[in-house]
Parts: C-alpha cells; sequence; structure tokens
C-alpha cells in the first residue's frame, strides 16, 4: 500500500466510529470532525511531498476477486487534485462541526459517516489506477453525496432533491461502464497501464471513448445540459456539504477527463472544438440562469456550472494548442484550467460556507426576504465579499490568475495561421467577456441585496455572527483567494509539472516552453503588491492630511424621505431584470402576482420563476416518453408465476443462441 492510501484508510475508520457512536452527537461529532481534520491535514503534508519531491508512488492491493490485484498510484495530477480535496475537505469539517451543533444525535452520527466516506471515496478515485477500483470508488462518492444531500429528508424538496441527483449520477454511470467494458475488451485489460493501447485501434475507437467519457464525466461535472442535479442538491444539502459537493466533487469530473485524455494522447482538433463549445454554453447559461435566481445556494450552485465551463475552456485551449503543436498555447490553457481548478474550490467553498452562515443566523436564503446583514455579521460579509470579488475574476484575487492564463491561451491561438485555432480562440475572447462581466452583475446583487441595505423581513433583526468554528474557515479561505492571487507564481512549477503528466512531456521541454507563464505570474506579483502599496500610501497620506481635524459622520443624502423603509430598496429581481429581460429567450420567465388598480391600490404583488430550459425542454418530455412507454408494458405483468418462469426460459434460450 503507497503512503499516500494511509489517510484515507483514517478517514474510512474516523466515519465507521462516528456512525456507531450516533447516539451521541457530541461524541459523533467529535470523532467525525476532527477525524477528518487530522486525515485531511496528514494528506495535505502527504500531496506537498508528492508534489514536491516530483517523484509518483506506485502500489499495488492484492485482493481474491476477479483480477487478483488493484493498482494505485500518485503522480503529479493525482497529488494536485488530492491537495484540493483535503485542503477544502479539513476546513469544510472544522466548519461542519459547528454547523451541525444542534441537530438530531442519530442523524448527525450518519452524517458523519457518509462525510467521511465521500473524502475517502474522492482520494480513492484520485490514486486508482484500475477500472474496478475506480468505478467502486465512483459508486460510493456517489451514494454517500445522495444520503449527505438527503439529510434533512422530512422535506418534501430534499427528498425529490436528493433522487434526482441518484437517478443522474447513475445514468452519467452507465456511461462510464460501458466506457470502460469497451475500452477494457478492446485493449484486454482493466488496468490503466494498457488502456494507452486503444491509440493502435484507430480514431474511431478513441473517438468512442471520448464521446462516453463526455457524458458520464460531464454529468457529475455539471457540463449544460448535464447539469439539471447540481441546482436541486447544492441548495438541499447542508452548507459544509454543498461546498465540499462544489468546490471538490464535481471536480472529479474534471480530474477523469484529464485522465482520459492523458491515457489516450495525441488528440484531434475536433476534441478541443467540443470543450471550447461546450465550456462557452455552460459558461454564459449557467451565469445567466444564477442572475435569476432568488435563492443564495441555487444561485451560487448555477455558478458552479459557470465555473466547470471556464474550465473546459482552458482545457479546450489545451487540446488544440496540443493538437497544432502550438506548446505555449497548450501550456497557458492546461495552467490555467487546473489553477481554476484550485481557485474554484476556494472561493465556491468560501461562498458556500457564506450562505450556511447566514442561513444559521436567520434561517433564510430567500433573497428577497434578507438585507442589511452587514452590521450584524461583518466577518460573513467581509468574506463573502472577497469570495464575490475572486469569483467575478477581479484582480488581485485568485480567480483573475486563471481566468488571465485562459485569456493569455487564447490570444495565442488567435494570432495564430490554422482557422482551427483563429475562430476558437475568438470564441472564448468573447465568452470569458461576457462570463465575467455577468458574474460581476450577479455578485453585486447577491452581495447588495443580503448585506447591504435594510432587513426586508422582521425576522432578520435577531440575525447574529456565527461562532468561530464556522468564521475561522472562511477567513482563512479568504486569505487564501489573495494568497494564490498575489502568489501564484509560487504555483508555477506545480503546474509545469501538472501539465508535463497530462500531456506525457518532460517537465524540463514544458519548463522551457512556459516562459510565458511564468512573465504573466510574476507580472500579477508585482502589479498586486503595488496595488497594495499605492493603497497603503493614499491611506497614509489621508490620515497624515486628516491629522488634527474634527472627522465627523453624518446621513447622506436620502431624496427627501425622512424615514426610508425597505420597501423602497431594490429587491434581487428587479435588480437583476435589465440584464435578464437581455436573455428573456432563454429564461422564459413565468410571472404571478397581483397589478396595483386606481389611485391608491391597498397592495400588491409580483413573484417572477424561471425553470431551467434544459429541464423543461429535455429531461421532462423525455421522461415522460419513458414512463409511457413502460405504462404501456405492464401487459407483461400478468400476475401468475409460471409465465414469469417462461420469460427466464425464454430469455435464456435467447442468451445461449447469441452465445453459440
Amino acid at each position: 500500500m503507497i503512503p499516500s492510501m494511509w489517510p484515507i484508510v483514517g478517514l474510512i475508520a474516523a466515519g465507521i466510529l462516528a456512525g456507531l457512536t450516533r447516539s451521541s452527537a457530541k461524541v459523533s461529532g467529535v470523532v467525525g470532525a476532527f477525524g477528518a481534520i487530522l486525515s485531511s491535514a496528514a494528506g495535505i503534508a502527504m500531496a506537498l511531498r508528492m508534489l514536491l519531491k516530483g517523484t509518483p508512488e506506485q502500489g499495488v492491493v492484492e485482493w481474491s476477486l476477479p483480477w487478483g490485484s488493484l493498482p494505485f498510484g500518485v503522480d503529479a495530477l493525482s497529488g494536485f487534485f488530492l491537495l484540493v480535496v483535503y485542503l477544502l475537505s479539513l476546513l469544510a469539517a472544522l466548519y461542519g462541526y459547528g454547523y451541525m451543533a444542534g441537530k438530531p444525535p442519530g442523524r448527525t452520527g450518519m452524517s458523519w459517516l457518509w462525510f467521511n466516506l465521500l473524502i475517502a471515496s474522492m482520494a480513492t478515485l484520485f490514486v486508482a489506477r484500475h477500472a474496478v477500483s475506480f468505478l467502486l470508488a465512483w459508486e460510493t462518492m456517489s451514494l454517500a453525496s445522495f444520503f449527505l444531500v438527503g439529510f434533512e429528508n422530512e422535506e418534501k424538496d430534499v427528498r425529490r432533491a436528493s433522487w434526482i441527483y441518484l437517478v443522474a449520477t447513475h445514468l452519467g454511470t452507465a456511461f462510464l461502464l460501458a466506457m470502460f467494458v469497451y475500452w477494457g475488451t478492446a485493449v484486454g485489460s482493466f488496468d490503466f497501464a494498457q488502456f494507452p493501447r486503444i491509440r493502435d485501434f484507430g480514431p474511431y475507437a478513441m473517438g468512442i471513448v471520448f464521446v462516453s467519457a463526455m457524458l458520464g464525466f460531464g454529468t457529475k461535472a455539471g457540463f449544460y445540459p448535464m447539469h439539471v442535479w447540481l441546482p436541486e442538491a447544492h441548495p438541499a444539502a447542508p452548507s459544509h456539504v454543498s461546498a465540499l459537493m462544489s468546490g471538490v466533487m464535481i471536480k472529479t469530473g474534471i480530474y477523469a477527463l484529464l485522465r482520459t485524455i492523458t491515457l489516450m494522447g495525441d488528440p484531434p482538433p475536433w476534441w478541443g472544438w467540443c470543450f471550447v463549445g461546450i465550456g462557452a454554453v455552460s459558461g454564459i447559461l449557467g451565469v445567466v440562469f444564477a442572475l435569476a435566481q432568488h435563492d443564495l445556494k441555487r444561485l451560487l450552485a448555477y455558478h458552479s456550472v459557470e465555473n466547470i465551463g471556464i474550465i473546459a475552456l482552458g482545457m479546450g485551449l489545451g487540446l488544440l494548442g496540443w493538437s497544432y503543436r502550438q506548446p505555449a498555447m497548450m501550456i497557458l490553457g492546461f495552467s490555467g484550467a487546473v489553477l481554476h481548478v484550485l481557485n474554484h474550490a476556494l472561493f465556491k467553498g468560501l461562498l458556500f460556507l457564506g450562505a450556511g452562515s447566514v442561513l444559521h443566523a436567520t434561517g433564510c436564503r430567500n433573497l428577497e426576504h434578507l438585507g442589511g446583514l452587514m452590521r450584524k455579521m461583518p466577518i460573513t460579509g467581509t468574506t463573502f465579499l472577497i469570495g464575490a470579488a475572486a469569483i467575478s475574476g477581479l484582480p488581485p484575487l485568485n480567480g483573475f490568475v486563471s481566468e488571465l492564463l485562459i485569456y493569455l491561451a487564447a490570444f495565442r491561438g488567435a494570432t495564430q495561421q490554422p482557422a482551427g485555432l483563429v475562430i476558437p480562440s475568438l470564441v472564448l475572447i468573447g465568452s470569458l467577456a461576457l462570463i465575467g462581466g455577468l458574474a460581476l452583475a450577479c455578485f453585486a446583487k447577491a452581495f447588495g441585496v443580503i448585506f447591504l441595505g435594510e432587513p426586508r423581513d422582521p425576522r432578520i433583526g435577531a440575525a447574529h455572527e456565527s461562532k468561530w468554528m464556522m468564521t475561522l474557515p472562511m477567513l482563512i479561505l479568504a486569505a487564501a483567494c489573495f494568497a494564490v492571487g498575489l502568489g501564484g507564481v509560487l504555483i508555477g512549477p506545480v503546474l509545469v509539472l501538472v501539465v508535463a503528466n497530462i500531456t506525457a512531456l518532460t517537465p524540463e521541454v514544458v519548463a522551457g516552453d512556459s516562459e510565458w507563464l511564468r512573465t504573466t505570474l510574476w507580472g500579477v506579483a508585482f502589479a498586486g503588491a503595488g496595488l497594495f502599496l499605492l493603497v497603503g500610501l493614499v491611506t497614509a497620506g489621508r490620515n497624515l492630511l486628516l491629522r488634527g481635524r474634527v472627522v465627523s459622520r453624518a446621513p447622506t443624502w436620502d431624496c427627501g424621505y425622512a424615514a426610508p423603509t425597505a420597501r423602497m430598496q431594490y429587491t434581487a429581481s428587479s435588480f437583476a431584470q435589465p440584464i435578464t429581460l437581455l436573455f428573456a429567450t432563454f429564461l422564459r420567465s413565468s410571472r404571478h402576482g397581483k397589478m396595483p388598480r386606481g389611485l391608491f391600490p391597498a397592495e400588491s404583488s409580483l413573484e417572477t420563476h424561471v425553470q431551467d430550459a434544459a429541464v423543461e425542454k429535455v429531461y421532462t418530455p423525455a421522461f415522460l416518453f419513458i414512463r409511457r412507454l413502460f405504462e404501456r408494458m405492464r401487459v407483461f405483468q400478468e400476475g401468475r408465476v409460471h409465465v414469469y418462469v417462461m420469460y427466464v426460459g425464454v430469455t435464456l434460450l435467447l442468451l445461449l443462441f447469441f452465445a453459440l
């Protein structure tokens, strides 16, 4: 067993022990949370050791079932994703210990069992080197997250969300099972070490594997229109689970796609076009649907679709650079995508923890009822603002760095001769610019409506700041957003190792062609340091000029209203309406309410609701068709045993016929 497996063993042991002690919420919470914290800390240390050392680990686990042994290993790609999963898991576990206080004892213990199994299964997936162990980890991850999503199963919406997630994830698994059966049968082995032999079967076989991987892994990643489980599952799950699912679990689909590309190599150009197209659609529609949401956690869930689209855009440019032998474009594209995996885990984890803090303090996540929380929850408000700026790609935060690398890859491609590079590069530049502008508008709405102004509901007046176990992880993640934004140059060597691992090049070759990467990261670091220096000088100069003077505060001009109320503020819907009207074709908003009548109307109301176009136009008709089809097959349910025995006999005869 390789050393990197020991944190996984620790997570499983802590989870089982938490489940066994579920009669005591305090004991199960301590065992589950701090077992996850200690195991994740050990995992971080081992992942950093591998990335700094640069030497892959290989090992084999023997078992008595078919195939005899299951290989495991850690390389730069696995080590990077292990670092991401353990880092966010550690902070989510600490946050969850405070968040879960007061929950029913038996349910709390089981939630920590599934939480630890979720982390362990994701880590196992990153080190698996055999189709069987990979699928076992994938299925464990799906089931553990299903039970976590259904934690508050007494609510009808939670039960619905958990079942939607289970159906969606198993539809994706069906494509994966078909892919691995086809791939393993073709090469004669289910060991990943033998999978590169698929190249000997030509582009048709590689295309089948690629399309199956996009459908199976893309469902877990949340590519549009396979994203439908995301807006349902994230709002239903506890907030620290939502942070882990959005920040890391959906990245297992990205990791698996990168691993698939690594095993096949030499991608044709249409693979890159496919990623750019899916990335543009996912990024734009994800942020457009986020703008129309009233539920805070649902809004953040759609932003996961948006950011997965940004990662896909970077991967698409990396593949195109690889196909057309443009090393600088390849390195910048893959580096931007990989770095955005880390960045999204940091700022999206921060935003979901902030949303959980708001929900914990107010009992509400509807934007139309919130407001004025900055005065009562200054830590939550400040850290949420940092996360909002980071996800919007504003400097000097981490989201800006990874998006800048993708932009540079696109500009590099747009200046090259083949049209196969110019057109997707221009598509990416336009898409990424639109995504950034819409994301900024969306989080201006979210932060302004939640934390500024006056409370829109009297119940919000009792809000309070969360306990330190919940605010500390948010402060750490906010600091990490600044650290990666300013210190991205320190991550450059790690990105070189990961890109070398993906492209099967030596780190020396990748490092020799990564001049743009180094220059960009150093430039961002110096610019960020200069910005902080400028802010410090302006602050010091202001304090110097105001020394000895009386500085007083007074209310701002209120347009003649002596006693403004919350009814005079923008609502979340009215703030976003000028933008959502531009995308009315995609949003198809439905309106319900009572319009004002007469000179002195007594009451009026307006409520808007947005149905996801993919659900309304694709999945609902498809499942209704399947339902009608199965209803017609009830004729075969005779209710008599001898008829069912006849079915079995006929089936066996048909199987024997095909076997012969």
